[in-house]
C-alpha cells in the first residue's frame, strides 16, 4: 500500500477517536412532534377555555414554539405550572360561542426542522355560517420558496465543503505543486467564498423556515438573532467561524505555495479547520437520530470525509491537472488519486450503510417514505458515478503508460477526461439529493 493510501486509511480509522475527543452526541432525537393537546383537536366545549396546553414528545424551548390565530396574531406561550419541559401553555382569547382555530409550529432543537399543525375547538352551539373557511383552513407549512432556497444553500455548502477540504487534501497528499497552479488556487478561493456565503445564507433561510416565514423574513436581522439563540443557530454560527479561520489557512497556502503545503505547522492548522467544517456540517443532519446516535455521528463524519476527499480531488484533477496534460505529472498524480478515491469510496459506502439503517430503520420505511425513496435515488445515482469511476480506473490501468509515452497526447487523454467529466456531473446530482434529504422527514 502506498504512503498516500496509508495516510488516507489512517485518517478514516482515527475518526472514532477524534469523535470521542470532540464529544460526539449521546442522545437520539427525531423531529419534535405534538403528542397531545388539552382541549384536544375537534373538542366541543360548553365554555370558552382560558388556555390551551400542548405536550410534545421531547423538551422544547419556549422560543421555538409559535401559536398563531387564523388572523396571524401570535398568542402568548408560557410554561405549564407543575408541567415538564415538554409541555407549554397557550393563553387564549376564545369567543363565547362559535369556533376557535389556532395554528402551532415548533422548531426541533437539534436540526432546526419545523413541525406544524392546526387545532380547532367548537364552543357552545356553533354559530350559523361559521366553520366554513376556518374549518377548511389547513395546517401551516414552510414556504416552498424558503424551502427551495434552503435546499440550494445546503447544496452550495456541501459542494464548497467538498471542494475546499478535498482540494486541500489533494494538494497536500498528491500534488504540492498545485499550490502554485492558478486553476487550483482559484478553485480553493471560490470554494471558500461559496462556503462562507452559503453558511450565512443558511442561517437566515433556516430561521425563516423554522418560523414558517417567507423569503423576506430570511433577510431580516431579527430572524438571524432568533435562530442564533437556538442550538441549530449556534452550530451554524460555529461553522461560519470555522470558515473565517479557514481564510487564514488558505491565505498562508496562497502566499507560501508548495513550501507551505509541506509545513507540519500548516498541516496541523489545515487538519483542524477541515475537522471543524466536517463536524459542524454533520451536526445539522439526521445522523444523531436512531438507536445509537454516537456511531451515527461517527458514520456521518466518515461519510462526509470520504465524499470530500473524492469530490474535491476529482474537481482538482478535472479542472487543474488534466488541462496541463503533462505526462510525468499524470503518471504520479492520477494513480495516487485513483488509490485515494478507492479508499474514500469504501468509507462512503460503509458509512452510508450505517447511516441508512440508523435513520431509516426498516425496509418498509426505505420503500414507502419520501426520505427512503430519496435515499434510493441517491444510491442509484451513486451507482452510476461508481461505473464512471470504474471506467476511469480502467483507463489508468491500461492507457496511462501510453499517455506518458505520447507525452499527454490529447487524443489519448480525452477518453479519461470524458469519464471524469461524467463522474463530476453525476456527483453534483448526488449532492442535490443529499440537500433534499436534510430537509426531509426521516423514514423512521
Amino acid at each position: 500500500m502506498t504512503p498516500t493510501a496509508r495516510r488516507a486509511l489512517l485518517l478514516l480509522l482515527l475518526t472514532p477517536l477524534l469523535y470521542v475527543l470532540a464529544g460526539a452526541p449521546q442522545s437520539a432525537s427525531a423531529h419534535t412532534e405534538l403528542v397531545s393537546a388539552s382541549p384536544k383537536d375537534g373538542a366541543e366545549l360548553k365554555k370558552a377555555p382560558g388556555h390551551l396546553t400542548l405536550t410534545f414528545d421531547e423538551a422544547v424551548d419556549l422560543a421555538d414554539v409559535r401559536v398563531l390565530t387564523m388572523g396571524g396574531d401570535r398568542l402568548p406561550v408560557s410554561r405549564t405550572p407543575g408541567g415538564g419541559a415538554d409541555t407549554v401553555r397557550v393563553a387564549l382569547d376564545a369567543p363565547e360561542r362559535g369556533e376557535l382555530a389556532v395554528m402551532w409550529s415548533v422548531v426541533d432543537a437539534e436540526d432546526g426542522h419545523a413541525s406544524s399543525g392546526r387545532i380547532a375547538l367548537t364552543i357552545g352551539a356553533a354559530a350559523a355560517g361559521t366553520g366554513g373557511d376556518e374549518a377548511a383552513a389547513s395546517a401551516p407549512d414552510p414556504s416552498p420558496s424558503v424551502r427551495k432556497g434552503l435546499v440550494a444553500a445546503r447544496w452550495a455548502g456541501y459542494l464548497a465543503l467538498a471542494l475546499f477540504v478535498g482540494g486541500l487534501a489533494f494538494v497536500v497528499l498528491l500534488w504540492p505543486r498545485g499550490a502554485e497552479e492558478p486553476r487550483s488556487r482559484a478553485l480553493l478561493v471560490l470554494a471558500w467564498t461559496v462556503g462562507l456565503l452559503a453558511t450565512v445564507a443558511t442561517i437566515g433561510l433556516q430561521g425563516a423556515y423554522g418560523t414558517l416565514g417567507g423569503l423576506r423574513d430570511a433577510l431580516r436581522p431579527v430572524t438571524y438573532a432568533d435562530l442564533l439563540a437556538t442550538e441549530p443557530g449556534v452550530v451554524l454560527a460555529a461553522r461560519a467561524l470555522v470558515w473565517v479561520l479557514a481564510a487564514v489557512v488558505l491565505g498562508a497556502l496562497l502566499q507560501g505555495g508548495a513550501r507551505t503545503s509541506r509545513s507540519p505547522g500548516w498541516r496541523v492548522g489545515a487538519l483542524a479547520v477541515a475537522f471543524g467544517l466536517l463536524r459542524t456540517t454533520g451536526m445539522t443532519g439526521h445522523s444523531s437520530e436512531g438507536a445509537d446516535p454516537t456511531w451515527g455521528a461517527v458514520a456521518d463524519f466518515v461519510h462526509l470525509l470520504g465524499a470530500s476527499l473524492w469530490i474535491g480531488g476529482l474537481a482538482v484533477l478535472t479542472l487543474a491537472v488534466l488541462p496541463r496534460r503533462r505526462a510525468r505529472e499524470l503518471a504520479v498524480v492520477v494513480p495516487g488519486y485513483s488509490r485515494l478515491a478507492a479508499v474514500s469510496v469504501t468509507g462512503i459506502v460503509g458509512a452510508g450503510l450505517v447511516l441508512a439503517w440508523q435513520v431509516v430503520g426498516s425496509y418498509d420505511a426505505l420503500l414507502h417514505t419520501s426520505y427512503g425513496q430519496l435515499l434510493l435515488v441517491k444510491t442509484g445515482v451513486l451507482g452510476a458515478v461508481l461505473l464512471a469511476a470504474f471506467a476511469s480506473r480502467q483507463w489508468v490501468r491500461t492507457r496511462l503508460d501510453l499517455a506518458v509515452l505520447l507525452r499527454g497526447d490529447a487524443a489519448t487523454v480525452r477518453p479519461f477526461g470524458y469519464s471524469v467529466a461524467v463522474e463530476t456531473g453525476l456527483v453534483l446530482v448526488v449532492l442535490a439529493v443529499t440537500s433534499l434529504l436534510v430537509t426531509a422527514d426521516p423514514g423512521r
